[in-house]
């Protein structure tokens, strides 16, 4: 019983790591390039690809060994450092599309 309740414990941490992991990828995916260099925090594939290491090793190895700890710190480290000082940036480091109301001078307010 104390060994199910342990396995069970283990597996939800696990997803849990996947799952953090997995966020920080997308996240990092989904924020401009230039962003990066602004916020003098390497680059966008090289964030890519620690994270992305990180994701494949919470898949592919169980949470007890050594590389998944270090996928872990990789996104901590992403979360805890390079999110905030993107975000900090005008336009939250966001790729941005662009609407069909934005003019040459900002989106159009309607006469508001």
């Amino acid at each position: 019983m104390l060994m199910q309740g342990f396995a069970g414990l283990m597996w939800l941490l696990s997803m849990a790591l996947i799952v953090f992991s997995g966020f920080a990828l997308i996240d990092a995916a989904v924020r401009r390039e230039d962003a990066y260099r602004a916020a003098d925090k390497k680059t966008k594939p090289f964030w890519l690809i620690i994270l992305g290491l990180a994701f494949v090793v919470n898949l592919l190895f169980p949470i007890l060994s050594f590389l998944p700890i270090i996928g872990l710190i990789a996104t901590i480290v992403y979360m805890v450092d390079v999110r905030p000082a993107i975000r900090a940036l005008p336009g939250g480091g966001r790729s941005r599309r662009g609407s069909s109301s934005d003019g040459p001078y900002g989106p159009w307010n309607g006469g508001r």
